[in-house]
C-alpha cells in the first residue's frame, strides 16, 4: 500500500513564480539554461543547472558547481524568493497542453515503497546519472525537482481534485513553451486526511517520468536512514517529492527514430528486406502517421511508407513482445540495420513526438540521416502492465509531455 504524507513545501511567492519556475534540469543543456536564465537572478536554473554561474564549458559535475547550487538555494530562501509553508500540505498541480488539462496531486512519496518495489519502474537507470542527482539532493538536503508518477484512477481522489480546483489557484500562468501551469494548495485537514487514506488503498504507484530522480531521492533517503542511529522511519528524509497523476489523465507521446545509413543496402534492398515481416504501402510524399498498434511510418528517399507488422512477428500476450518498439528494434534496427544497442550506437538518434513528423523529414532531407521511423505511442495500460510484470521497457519507448515545471514547490529533507 502506498504510504505518502503531506509536507511543508518551499515555494515562490505568487508574484515571483514565473521568474523562478523553469524547465526540468534534464531537458536542456548548459548553454540553453544559460540563455533562458539570462538577466534573471531568480531563475531556478541557478540551483538545478548552477554551472551557468561559471565560465562556459565548466564541468557540471565539478564539486564547486554542486557547492554553488547550495549557495544559490540558501540565497533564494534568504531573499524571500523561496518561502517554506507554515503547515504541511498536499498540493494540486495541473498542466494544460493543446486545450487538454491533466491534474496531479503533489505528495511526499515513501523511500521504503521505492526500495521494496511498491513504486514501480519501467526503465533501467544509468549509475552516472543517478550519482549526479544523488549529489544534488545530498548537498541541498532537499528534493528540488519532483518525480512524475501515475496511479490507477481513484474516485475519492478525483473528487478531491475536482473540489480543490473549483477554487482560485495559487499560481496560474502560461510558460514560454505555451503550456499552462496551475497550482492549488490543499489546506483542509479533512481533504489532507482523505488523500493520505486513499493512497494507502492503492497497491502500487508507477514512475511515468524521472527514473533517475526517483532512484537518487530514494537512495539518499536510504543513506540518511542508515547513518542515523536513532532512525525511526517517520523522519522527513524517508520521503521524496512527486506529482502523482491518475493514469487516465496521462497521454504518452510517440518516441521516434532516425538512422544514419542503411547498413550497406540500397533503398530497394532495404524495402525488400522489410517486406519479409511487414506489409509495405507507398504513401507518397504526404506525411504519414502510424494509424494503430503494429503500424509504423517509414520516411526514406523523400517518400512515406506504411509498414504493418505481419501476424506472427509479435506476441500480443507478452507485455514486452507486444510493444512496437520491440518489433521495430528486433526486426528492423537489429536484423536489417545491425543496430543492437540503442543506448550507445551512434548511428541512431531519437526524437520525441512533440517535435512532429516534420522534424523526422527535416533530419533525413538535410542528408544528416538516411531514414526515419515513426511509432504508434505506447499506452498507459501497456506501461503499467510492463511494470507489474517486473519487466523493463526497451530504451527510448515513452515520451511524456508536458514536462513538470520545476520550482513550483520543493521538499526539504529535514
Amino acid at each position: 500500500m502506498a504510504k505518502i504524507r503531506p509536507f511543508r513545501g518551499v515555494r515562490p511567492p505568487r508574484d515571483l513564480v514565473t521568474q523562478v519556475a523553469s524547465r526540468p534540469y534534464d531537458v536542456l543543456n548548459s548553454e540553453e539554461a544559460r540563455s533562458e536564465a539570462e538577466g534573471n537572478p531568480r531563475s531556478l536554473y541557478h540551483i538545478i543547472k548552477p554551472e551557468i554561474d561559471f565560465e562556459p564549458g565548466t564541468d557540471e559535475h565539478d564539486p564547486k558547481v554542486y557547492g554553488k547550487a547550495v549557495e544559490n538555494f540558501n540565497a533564494f530562501q534568504q531573499n524571500g524568493w523561496l518561502v517554506q509553508d507554515e503547515k504541511e500540505h498536499y498540493y494540486i498541480y495541473a498542466q494544460t497542453m493543446n486545450g487538454r488539462t491533466q491534474y496531479g496531486i503533489v505528495i511526499a512519496a515513501n523511500v521504503a515503497d521505492y526500495m521494496e518495489g511498491r513504486i514501480k519502474k519501467h526503465e533501467l537507470t544509468r549509475r552516472d546519472k543517478e550519482e549526479d542527482r544523488m549529489k544534488h539532493v545530498r548537498v541541498n538536503n532537499a528534493n528540488i525537482e519532483p518525480v512524475f508518477f501515475a496511479f490507477p484512477d481513484n474516485e475519492a481522489l478525483q473528487q478531491v481534485i475536482d473540489t480543490v480546483t473549483a477554487g482560485e489557484p495559487e499560481y496560474d500562468f502560461v510558460a514560454p513553451d505555451g503550456f499552462g501551469h496551475h497550482f492549488w494548495v490543499i489546506d483542509s485537514p479533512e481533504m489532507i486526511e482523505t488523500v493520505t487514506r486513499e493512497f494507502e488503498k492503492i497497491p502500487y504507484l508507477y514512475i511515468a517520468d524521472g527514473h533517475h530522480r526517483s532512484a537518487a531521492a530514494a537512495l539518499v533517503g536510504h543513506e540518511k536512514a542508515q547513518a542515523n542511529p536513532n532512525h525511526k522511519g517517520d523522519e522527513e528524509y524517508n520521503y521524496f517529492l512527486a506529482v502523482a497523476f491518475p493514469a487516465s489523465h496521462l497521454n504518452i507521446i510517440d518516441y521516434n527514430r532516425v538512422v544514419k545509413d542503411l547498413n550497406g543496402l540500397t533503398p530497394e534492398e532495404f524495402l525488400n528486406r522489410i517486406s519479409e515481416n511487414f506489409i509495405v504501402e507507398d504513401k507518397g510524399t504526404e506525411e504519414y502517421r502510424p494509424a494503430a498498434l503494429h503500424n509504423f511510418a517509414l520516411y526514406l528517399g523523400g517518400r512515406w511508407y506504411s509498414l504493418t507488422a505481419k501476424p506472427g512477428t509479435y506476441n500480443d500476450n507478452d507485455p514486452i513482445g507486444v510493444l512496437d518498439v520491440t518489433i521495430s528494434s528486433d526486426l528492423i534496427l537489429r536484423d536489417i540495420l545491425g543496430i543492437t544497442d540503442l543506448r550507445s550506437d551512434k548511428r541512431i538518434d531519437f526524437i520525441g513526438g512533440i517535435r512532429g513528423l516534420g522534424e523526422l523529414k527535416r533530419r533525413v532531407d538535410s542528408g544528416e540521416m538516411t531514414m526515419a521511423l515513426a511509432l504508434y505511442p505506447v499506452s498507459m495500460k501497456q506501461l503499467m502492465d510492463i511494470a507489474d510484470s517486473g519487466n523493463i521497457m526497451p530504451p527510448k519507448t515513452t515520451w511524456f509531455e508536458p514536462k513538470l515545471r520545476s520550482g513550483l514547490v520543493i521538499h526539504k529533507l529535514d
